[in-house]
């Protein structure tokens, strides 16, 4: 009887053992109560509490948790009411302090961020609202973070997801981006006709200097041209005249050479008479001695015979 109640006792111990035994997992802790006061956190591994005195108070995940509230009404600076909300990403540091710092801490960071963010909305206007959100994030993660931390929680940062102005506004205000969009389209427009007049300008100004080059190149090369012309008419004429005057060198030297006399001299004054007159002279003067012609003659018919002679 008793080896039985040995061996119950022993089985009772062995299963109040295995049902204390406790694994916390990764990113996890565990906060033990022994008699209703704090002992420890377990951090993760295998950890076994005592029977009946020992209980886990609080079962904590030490991953980052991404919290997103409802719109909140606020009010900016220039009395316009829109709605705001807004993300926050949180993680716990310390499981202590988020279980035995403030009741439902959920509810505290709601409650915290909507009145942080009514404050920091109160200081700005609607424009500045509508433009400024780095500048709200960077305020909002900074006042909670600071508020935060008695808790055991650290604010690693907080977004604005919507801003959604009175239904009035916004008609407002996507009249005034379609006004500024057909400004901006006029302005295009004008820059493109302006470009194209100056383009078109700078096309007919090439154009027209290209053709005053063109015809200048051809004024030089038209009296390049005609100086050309008129240096080798000047020099045909010149050869021409040494030509004639050649010639008439070698017909006196011929006369010359075949010792023409007086008679010959005077038959080639009347040649030259006779071209003088030819059809244009009405008066002919005859020289004084124009009777000896005949001599003349008889003297040129002398002289070429000595010629023939000599050939």
């Amino acid at each position: 009887m008793h080896m039985y109640v040995i061996i119950a006792l022993i089985f009772i111990a062995i299963l109040l053992i295995i049902t204390n035994i406790r694994i916390v997992p990764q990113s996890h802790a565990f906060i033990i109560e022994r008699l209703g006061t704090y002992v420890a956190t377990w951090q993760t591994g295998l950890h076994v509490k005592m029977p009946f005195l020992d209980r886990i108070a609080n079962h904590v995940s030490l991953k980052e948790k991404v919290l997103d509230f409802p719109p909140q009404p606020v009010i900016t600076k220039d009395n316009v009411t829109m709605k705001i909300d807004t993300v926050v990403y949180m993680q716990i540091t310390d499981p202590k302090l988020y279980t035995y710092g403030v009741e439902n801490p959920m509810t505290a960071i709601e409650t915290l961020t909507a009145t942080t963010l009514r404050n920091i909305i109160g200081e700005l206007e609607l424009d500045a609202t509508l433009t400024s959100r780095d500048v709200i994030n960077t305020k909002m993660r900074s006042i909670l973070d600071e508020a935060t931390d008695p808790w055991g929680i650290k604010v690693n940062r907080v977004e604005v997801k919507n801003i959604m102005p009175p239904e009035a506004i916004r008609e407002a205000m996507e009249k005034q981006m379609r006004a500024e969009r057909e400004r901006r389209e006029k302005i295009l427009v004008a820059e493109g006709q302006k470009q194209s007049e100056i383009l078109v300008a700078e096309g007919q100004k090439q154009a027209k200097i290209l053709e005053a080059e063109a015809q200048k190149q051809a004024a030089i090369l038209q009296a390049e041209a005609e100086k050309e012309a008129k240096i080798r008419k000047a020099e045909g004429e010149a050869q021409a005249i040494q030509e004639v005057q050649k010639a008439t060198a070698d017909g006196l030297r011929m006369i010359k050479e075949a010792a023409a006399d007086e008679s010959v001299i005077k038959l080639r004054s009347l040649e030259a008479l006779e071209k003088a007159a030819n059809g244009q002279a009405t008066k002919i003067i005859v020289p004084a001695d124009f009777q000896n012609l005949a001599g003349v003659v008889a003297s040129l018919a002398e002289i070429a015979k000595t010629d023939k002679a000599q050939k």
